[in-house]
């Protein structure tokens, strides 16, 4: 009768530990860790539920997670869903925090179960209005790197914030994500097409003259650039640049449905106003000084971040690190050839080492900030992410004719786009994992530190109560 009491006790230990870990992996996937991320997390959570490494298996995916547990007489499994998928670099955060705190603060289950639920229930750090005022500003940043004077930049900027408004509007009512992105992405351009009539309309006289736009179509490539999927094309990379193909392959079919949604939205648009093929024959070459690159590159920086629900505290360090990031890409990518100050080695070659520097000071940055690599690197190197060039290759697809150089034209921006994007990935990826790696050695002796003085508090604690 005592051992069956026992054995129940045990299961149910073991049964709790199992839960609170899957639950610890589900928090970090449904706010858009990558799953490399996703576990060193678990790993040093199993550490502090004390359950065995060698008799654990943990199954990691894009909508579920597995774990198996065995003893010598017994085999556990449980499973769990991810409900949603939000970007929430602030959980991810406070989530890395706790895996180090919960062993050094040597936490009982209970007290865990609760910081984990806490974590969970957090809202939103910013008010829907601030949200949206940062992703419009964010998309007149990208407006600028377009080549955009600043009266488009306020174009771009007021399209987006009601545009992404009324994204934020339909995600709450329950509509479908993809139809809200189409709809959001279609309204964004027809506010856009509305205001270059105060440029180029038969009201442009009318209006002064502080009104008028050199640029007026610039913001119709930019307005709806807040729906770009940024983080999750660079996790799929991420992802499967580190052998988790399953869950890299869904984050990219998803991304690629976000997009393809977004370029349907815009392309009814510019049906409807009767465009004719602005988004293959606009120039997006820009010509503005370093100082317009840089206070564009740490408002756009600073705009996603806050999509991102990024913690305030980093919005400086994040601003800086898109200065550096877009600053080093057309130093690089610019020159000669289009009448700029640069290197002029392309975008492609220009992604890659903005993303590498940018990612390289991170590395040591973080340990100053103590926050993990990726909510500072991602969102800094998100004003190189091309995606007018994602939008215009599939624009050109649902355009196409039969017009002879149709298809090398999208071709063209589609393989340039995918080159950038996974130049992009590269820059951020490898200085991060070579840091890693060599400071490998010292995370484990910590972890084991920390082990060996919890292990010794409760040798102690036991004593005492006997």
């Amino acid at each position: 009768m005592e051992d069956s009491i026992v054995l129940k006790e045990h299961e149910e230990v073991v049964n709790r530990k199992l839960g609170l870990l899957l639950q610890t992996g589900c928090l970090l996937m449904e706010c858009s860790a990558d799953t490399t991320r996703i576990m060193r997390t678990l790993k040093r959570t199993i550490a502090f539920l004390g359950l065995r490494n060698e008799n654990l298996h943990l199954y990691v995916n894009y909508d579920i997670l597995m774990v198996n547990y065995h003893d010598d007489t017994h085999s556990f499994t449980k499973f769990q869903h991810c409900k949603r998928h939000i970007i929430d670099m602030a959980v991810i955060s406070e989530m890395s925090r706790l895996s180090w705190s919960c062993i050094k603060e040597n936490l009982s289950l209970d007290a865990y179960a609760e910081r984990l639920y806490q974590l969970g229930k957090k809202k939103n750090r910013y008010t829907p209005w601030e949200v949206s005022i940062g992703s419009g500003f964010a998309c007149g940043g990208f407006c600028v790197q377009f080549g955009c004077d600043w009266t488009s930049f306020f174009y771009a900027s007021i399209a987006a914030i009601l545009g992404f408004r009324l994204k934020m509007f339909l995600a709450k009512k329950g509509t479908n994500a993809y139809a809200g992105i189409g709809i959001s992405a279609f309204v964004a351009t027809m506010l856009a097409w509305l205001f270059t009539f105060l440029s180029v309309g038969p009201v442009a006289h009318a209006v002064p003259a502080f009104l008028h736009s050199a640029t007026p179509w610039h913001p119709l490539l930019a307005c709806a650039l807040f729906i770009v999927p940024g983080v999750p094309l660079i996790n799929f990379v991420s992802d499967m640049l580190d052998g988790h193909i399953q869950t890299g392959i869904t984050r990219a079919l998803n991304t690629l449905i976000m997009v393809g949604a977004m370029s349907f939205g815009i392309a009814c648009a510019i049906k409807i106003c009767g465009i004719d093929n602005f988004v293959t024959d606009l120039p997006i070459t820009p010509h503005h000084n370093y100082f317009e690159y840089a206070i564009a590159a740490a408002i756009s920086a600073m705009g996603f971040s806050m999509i991102y629900n990024t913690p305030r505290r980093l919005l400086p360090v994040i601003a800086v690190g898109g200065i550096i990031a877009v600053c080093c890409r057309n130093f690089v990518n610019l020159g000669a050839s289009n009448g700029n100050i640069g290197l002029d080695q392309g975008v492609i070659i220009g992604s890659l080492t903005g993303s590498m520097l940018v990612s390289l000071i991170i590395t040591r940055a973080q340990h100053w900030f103590h926050t993990p690599h990726q909510c500072i690197s991602i969102p800094s190197v998100i004003p190189m992410v091309p995606g007018v060039l994602m939008y215009r290759a599939l624009f050109a697809f649902i355009e196409m004719t039969g017009v002879i150089g149709q298809v090398t034209v999208a071709m063209n921006n589609l393989i340039k786009a995918s080159l950038v994007i996974l130049c992009i990935a590269l820059g951020v990826a490898l200085p991060h994992i070579f840091v890693h790696r060599l400071l490998e050695s010292k995370r484990k002796q910590r972890l084991y530190d920390l082990l060996c003085e919890r292990h010794r508090i409760n040798k102690e604690q036991k004593s005492q109560e006997k």
